[in-house]
């Protein structure tokens, strides 16, 4: 390689999504197209998958990656992999956006601010999140930002503050101004799943949105069910620009990084 070629290796700028399925992503054609915008010709965003984090480091170091973003199922399996954590990432103890900073590998959390600043327009009491993952951590810290009381859906409740899918819908817990599906059911290829059954009752149940973090497929068959039933929906696709226009920011030194 010559030395030229060697000095623009050296200045390209990688960046990636890590992840066990990414054909759903959207977020390549985000950066690219950010990077066409802003004239990067050295920058570059891929789709990577993993079977495991098994070599990430290794990965990370060989690849010359920058930062890159982190998607189901590994937001919380990377923590132990994390040389450091910003404090917003440690109080949901999960991660999508890593940036690498001289080596050191620290991890945040912008699927939450993303999320609230979706949210800033309505009027909530009370929400039903479906999930307990990382992305469903996530709508609960945007949901306790604003005081809005929450319950999680599980299939395996445990703790006071899930509850299981069998028990929806029943007049023990509050009709909840907002559903959040934060599960990748539903989600490309398996566009005709749902997490709740056909004949789940959203108009009697009183929900004013329903909200599913997943935007490929939009709508997904869960907002078709709640739209056929007259309720309002929203697709998390204003979600993934701002977590992304976020992750960017991080990556470029304008936030806050680290505790």
């Amino acid at each position: 390689m010559s030395e030229k070629s060697c000095n623009f290796a050296a200045a390209m700028k990688r960046y990636a999504l890590i992840g066990r399925r990414l054909g759903h992503s959207w977020s390549q054609r985000w950066f690219e197209g950010l990077f066409r915008h802003l004239g990067l010709a050295d920058h570059s965003y891929v789709l990577h998958e993993m079977a495991s984090l098994d070599g990430l480091r290794q990965w990370v170091e060989h690849e010359r990656i920058a930062g890159f973003n982190v998607t189901v199922p590994y937001k919380r399996d990377i923590l132990p992999l994390l040389d450091g954590l910003d404090p917003v990432a440690r109080e949901i103890g999960a991660v999508n956006c890593v940036t690498v900073e001289g080596g050191r590998l620290v991890g945040h959390n912008t699927d939450a601010p993303a999320f609230l600043s979706t949210i800033s327009d309505l009027q909530l009491s009370s929400a039903l999140i479906l999930g307990t993952g990382g992305a469903a951590q996530a709508v609960a810290w945007a949901l306790r930002q604003l005081g809005v009381e929450h319950l999680f859906v599980s299939r395996n409740p445990q703790g006071d503050r899930q509850v299981s899918y069998s028990a929806l819908p029943s007049a023990h817990y509050p009709h909840p101004t907002l559903l959040v599906n934060a599960t990748p059911v539903g989600m490309y290829p398996d566009i005709d799943t749902t997490p709740l059954p056909a004949d789940f009752p959203f108009s009697t149940f009183n929900t004013q949105l329903v909200y599913d973090l997943i935007y490929n497929p939009s709508p997904t068959l869960l907002l078709r069910q709640a739209a056929a039933q007259g309720v309002p929906t929203r697709d998390g696709l204003a979600m993934l620009h701002r977590q992304a226009e976020l992750g960017w920011e991080l990556w470029n030194g304008k936030q806050k990084k680290e505790d």
